[in-house]
């Protein structure tokens, strides 16, 4: 999923101007990307005279940074706090939980690949 990099937008509009599908809106200054809106065309990519639209890639830090953050503060949790046994079984579930999306996304790409092939 594109992103806007704030720091980088001038805010000139360029892209809310020509998004072939309106998934681009100003906010305070600053262009930002509707998920949900965004068809993926990369257009925006393209015709960004600041290079302030960037690849998703470019989050991966961040992503794994926010789920560190959220397993931490179940760990937090009254219930897991005080309690060794339950923190480590939390995490071997969260390994579970992690691992099906693995799962999840390797048999979406797989089907990608295969319809990519089949066009």
């Amino acid at each position: 999923m594109p992103w806007i990099n704030k720091e980088m937008c001038t805010g000139c509009q360029t892209c809310v101007d020509e998004c072939p599908v309106g998934a681009i809106f100003m906010e305070n200054g600053t262009a930002v990307i509707t998920d949900d809106g965004c068809i993926r065309c990369a257009h925006c990519h393209d015709i960004c005279p600041e290079d302030a639209v960037r690849h998703d890639g470019e989050r991966i830090p961040e992503e794994v940074k926010a789920h560190m953050a959220w397993v931490q503060n179940l760990l937090n949790h009254d219930y897991y706090a005080h309690d060794k046994d339950k923190q480590k079984q939390l995490i071997e579930r969260l390994q579970r939980y992690f691992t099906k999306n693995i799962k999840v996304l390797e048999k979406t790409i797989e089907q990608l690949v295969f319809l990519k092939n089949s066009k």
